[in-house]
């Protein structure tokens, strides 16, 4: 490995253009981002549900179960973990005075 700081300008010189602003990226709307989390985590879980039969019909690689209930717990995880964050901002605006 070289580490001379001549090699270390040029990465950074041919890695600089990776990390510019694109003018004309639109980020999509709050509601569409919510929308594909939610499909995401719908298929998430199908896909799970289709592996676990297989796995259990005995058609199925074990090391894929494995995998797609590790998938489908840090799904649900992250789910639920919204979902109170949701719930405890709601209880904050209750606590508001009007």
């Amino acid at each position: 490995m070289d580490i001379r700081s001549l090699s270390a300008a040029t990465g950074y010189n041919a890695a600089r253009p990776a990390t510019k602003i694109d003018p004309s990226y639109t980020a999509p709307a709050p509601s569409e981002q919510l929308k594909a989390s939610f499909e995401d985590f719908a298929a998430t879980l199908q896909t799970s549900e289709q592996t676990s039969v297989q796995a259990m019909t005995g058609s199925g690689d074990p090391h894929a179960l494995v995998q797609a209930l590790a998938q489908t717990e840090l799904a649900v995880e992250t789910a639920v973990t919204v979902r109170n964050k949701v719930v405890e901002a709601y209880q904050e605006i209750l606590r508001m005075p009007v």
